[in-house]
């Protein structure tokens, strides 16, 4: 199928087979609508990487045609890389009320604020942006002003879920717009781009209201100080903590700055609404008896900086746990976060703390803020697409949900499941997937964003398994003769004192090695013969192959 200029089609930047870093964008013509601009956090592999974002390639080679960037919600995922977007693509960037203060802070801490668009939206709201129309409906989440999106295009319709559940009850009553989303498949989606992160869960996901009884009755029974992590962005769970603690008349701490700024920006916007009097600072938390104290704090995915973790270390300046204090882990575990979320139970079991913690199902004290398999069917029941995309998932999220379309009507071949830089085209009704864009990683470190790759990364992890070996060999500019030398200094890889046979031997092979070239003026050749002969006599003497870093000084 050729892809013409009229031809519709949809990007995927990010946010396939993955759990983060959320991006995608819409093309009709000369007009590109972008969905979302999300970080990722790293794992542990990547090593010294701060933030994972997007890959702007295309975006940046068709800059021109870029109409805006719409925000369906204000999760990390979602907004993450929003800042290093701004740098590049001068648009206006289109938000609810609530994302735009998380926004904010980010455009601040870069400096940003002043030089870009925002343009505050509801679900009521409409756009037109190039020739491509654009409409909202409201879905229910872990944090407040989610939105669904409806591009219209000539071609036909496009929806985008965002990120959703279908919670008849939320605790925070932002209503899902059922009947305007019946509305709109009645109208006809050509193609639904709906999220997976539950779709091997069966079931409906439960009501965020479960959790506020839960809270009161562990409130209720803590006999001393109550500690409580969870996700800043839940606002709906911090309202929650609030109600617990007026009801059993504690004064309530923040500990942890994400928790503080976003709690700060939902107060000032309207959608958290504490006492006066209730909020202490941190210092004065030891001022009242550990029965009129409860915490609110970071960390409940195990991050070894969060106020959590330093918590159950005994490491918190302000703050600390005492047998007896009730800590409540008010959030699951993101897969991949386990092991750090154990360690830091452990750590507060022996503090002596009385931990309550598991899967929300077990404990009531959390509630996914993502569709289960029912929540996806009735999403896909509403809008009848005729293509589907499923998206913001792992491969066998995506393989489920693909399984769950077909179960409510979608043809077998109309659903793609596609990777991060696959396009799907539209043209005269029918849809393919056959081209890709240029895609992958791009790595935060410090203020370097790019210049981090594959070789710095691999350095970096041959560095921190097998350590690091520095041969210096000062020589004879007139003869090339070797002048003092070889010293060797280890880091990572042995103890000097410990080790001086093997490394007089590696000394003595790096002078024959200069010594065999006959004074050899290329002093690469030198530097590879001395990393050859050393790194094989090593690894047959250790096992290991440590980083080896010839410096040759030449007087």
């Amino acid at each position: 199928m050729s892809t013409n200029n009229n031809a519709l089609s949809f990007f995927a930047l990010g946010g396939i087979n993955e759990i983060g870093k959320n991006m995608y964008a819409l093309q009709y013509a000369d007009d590109i609508i972008v969905v979302d601009a999300g970080g990722k956090f790293p794992d542990e592999s990547l090593l010294g990487i701060d933030l994972i974002i997007p890959d702007f390639t295309y975006l940046e080679e068709n800059k021109e045609k870029i109409r805006g960037l719409i925000l369906t919600h204000g999760h990390e995922d979602h907004i993450g890389a929003i800042s290093y977007f701004l740098k590049k693509f001068e648009v206006p960037v289109y938000a609810t009320h609530f994302t735009f203060g998380l926004v904010e802070l980010k455009l601040n801490e870069h400096h940003l604020m002043g030089d870009s668009e925002l343009v505050t939206i509801d679900s009521e709201s409409k756009l037109e942006l190039g020739q491509i129309g654009v409409s909202f409906f409201r879905v229910s989440h872990s944090i407040p002003d989610c939105l669904g999106i409806v591009f219209h295009t000539p071609e036909g319709n496009v929806v985008h879920t965002g990120d959703f559940k279908f919670d008849l009850t939320p605790a925070n009553n932002q209503k899902t717009d059922i009947h305007k989303m019946a509305e709109i498949g009645r109208q006809g989606v050509l193609l639904l781009v709906s999220e997976s992160t539950n779709a091997e869960r069966k079931g409906l996901t439960p009501s965020e209201q479960m959790v506020g009884s839960h809270m009161d009755e562990a409130f209720m029974k803590a006999t001393g100080k109550v500690f409580v992590s969870t996700f800043a962005s839940n606002v709906s769970r911090v309202q929650q903590v609030v109600a617990s603690a007026i009801k059993t008349n504690r004064k309530l701490a923040l500990l942890g700055r994400s928790m503080v700024n976003v709690v700060q920006v939902a107060m000032e916007r309207g959608y958290v609404d504490i006492p006066d009097g209730m909020l202490i600072d941190a210092k004065q938390i030891e001022d009242f008896t550990p029965e009129r104290v409860a915490i609110l704090c970071t960390g409940s995915q195990g991050e070894p900086m969060a106020a959590l973790a330093r918590l159950a270390t005994g490491n918190y300046r302000d703050a600390s746990i005492y047998p007896g204090d009730t800590v409540i882990l008010a959030a699951s575990p993101i897969p991949g976060n386990e092991k750090g979320v154990s360690k830091i139970i452990d750590n507060l079991f022996k503090l002596g703390a009385n931990v309550i913690y598991g899967s929300g199902s077990s404990t009531g004290m959390h509630v996914s803020g993502h569709g289960y398999q029912e929540d996806l069917k009735l999403m896909l029941t509403l809008m009848q697409p005729t293509y589907f995309v499923p998206i913001h998932g792992e491969y066998r999220m995506l393989h489920h949900h693909r399984l769950l379309a077909e179960s409510v009507g979608v043809e077998q071949g109309n659903t793609f499941i596609i990777k991060n830089g696959d396009v799907v085209d539209i043209e005269h009704g029918a849809a393919r997937q056959t081209r890709s864009i240029p895609n992958g990683d791009t790595y935060v470190d410090g203020i370097g964003v790019g210049d981090v790759g594959d070789i710095v990364l691999r350095d970096r992890k041959q560095l921190s398994e097998d350590g690091m070996l520095v041969i210096v060999v000062t020589i004879s500019k007139s003869d090339r003769k070797i002048v003092s030398g070889p010293d060797t200094i280890s880091r990572g890889f042995v103890y000097a004192r410990n080790s001086e046979e093997l490394l007089k031997e590696v000394n003595s092979l790096a002078t024959k090695a200069v010594n065999d070239l006959h004074g050899e003026r290329q002093w690469n050749v030198m530097k590879q013969n001395i990393k050859k002969s050393v790194g094989q006599y090593l690894f047959r003497q250790t096992k290991r192959r440590p980083m080896i870093l010839p410096i040759i000084i030449e007087i």
